[in-house]
């Protein structure tokens, strides 16, 4: 059983930043791919990046392809999402996932490859 808390979220203006965290309990971290997805209201849940178990590959969506740098430390059970030129279109509620056959599915980008989730943190971006 793995817990995933988020934090880091909030209100920025257009062009921004914001770093979301996402710690993970437990003491098999490092045997968890790691996936940030995102929902805006009246929208379905949508990929946004993944990290591999050692963080040697990432993965992102077009949408946030050279602004999002996703990131872990696995001595500290966490990863980082940090987001650069914030755009309105990113208002949404970022959540992490963790994924304990993701690596071997492939499936980076899709949210049935997932088995735990984090409650969520809301990010608005004003125009």
């Amino acid at each position: 059983q793995v817990q995933l808390v988020e934090s880091g979220g909030g209100l920025v203006q257009a062009g921004g930043s914001l770093r979301l965290s996402c710690a993970a309990s437990g003491h098999t971290f490092s045997t968890y791919s790691m996936g940030w997805f995102r929902q805006a209201p009246g929208k379905e849940r949508e990929f946004v990046a993944a990290i591999t178990r050692s963080g040697g590959m990432t993965k992102y969506a077009d949408s946030v392809k050279d602004r999002f740098t996703m990131s872990r430390d696995n001595t500290k059970n966490t990863v980082y999402l940090q987001m650069n030129s914030l755009k309105p279109e990113d208002t949404a509620v970022y959540y992490c996932a963790a994924g304990a056959a993701t690596h071997y599915s492939g499936r980076y980008s899709d949210a049935v490859a997932y088995d735990y989730w984090g409650q969520g943190s809301q990010v608005t971006v004003s125009s």
